[in-house]
């Protein structure tokens, strides 16, 4: 188990300057890596009345099990390496996997038997050490559309926006307010 508090900054892209930040980092395209994110709720969506979120990432045929609850700074990601046994069983027939995610929402009073994947979303991303943390480029498919993202993940929130918001200003890329990809996934799922 790996848990360890989220803190990271996000910007939308347009295209133009997803590629114009390939150009500006000297990105090899072959060095983007594929992953799918198996997102899971409640019918009655109840992780996402609580700004929480849960899912189980594939990549390299490798799979995870990510619970990501609300803290007092960012978020309080949990993350548990599952089996591709276990995923499937997860994906297909609803069996949660074992383990502290489990032990987690049964603590919190949540049926782990209802829980279902609502939806999957595909990540072409790149990843770097960037000053203080970790920039990232992503671009997403999901339900018939597609977006263009820049992260940056630290350990210092202070420092961290600084040098993030620095990096889009001296790229002339504007601050756009920008939801985390489950959310983006539920707004265009459910158009809300």
């Amino acid at each position: 188990m790996d848990q360890h508090i989220e803190i990271e900054f996000k910007n939308l892209l347009d295209k133009r300057e997803f590629v114009q930040l390939i150009d500006h980092f000297k990105i090899d395209a072959s060095g983007f890596t594929s992953q799918l994110n198996h997102y899971f709720d409640t019918s009655g969506f109840e992780l996402k009345t609580r700004s929480s979120a849960l899912r189980i990432r594939a990549k390299n045929e490798r799979f995870e099990l990510t619970l990501k609850q609300p803290a007092s700074e960012g978020l309080l990601e949990t993350n548990q390496a599952i089996t591709d046994e276990e995923a499937t069983a997860f994906l297909k027939h609803g069996t949660f996997p074992k383990g502290v995610i489990l032990r987690l929402l049964t603590e919190e009073g949540f049926d782990t038997d209802a829980f279902t994947c609502f939806g999957t979303l595909e990540t072409n991303r790149f990843e770097f050490s960037y000053k203080e943390g970790l920039l990232v480029l992503d671009h997403s498919s999901y339900l018939d559309q597609e977006d263009y993202e820049l992260e940056y993940e630290v350990t210092d929130a202070k420092a961290g926006k600084n040098i993030f918001l620095s990096l889009l200003e001296s790229l002339h890329i504007p601050e756009r307010k920008t939801e985390n990809k489950v959310k983006r996934f539920y707004r265009a799922k459910f158009k809300d």
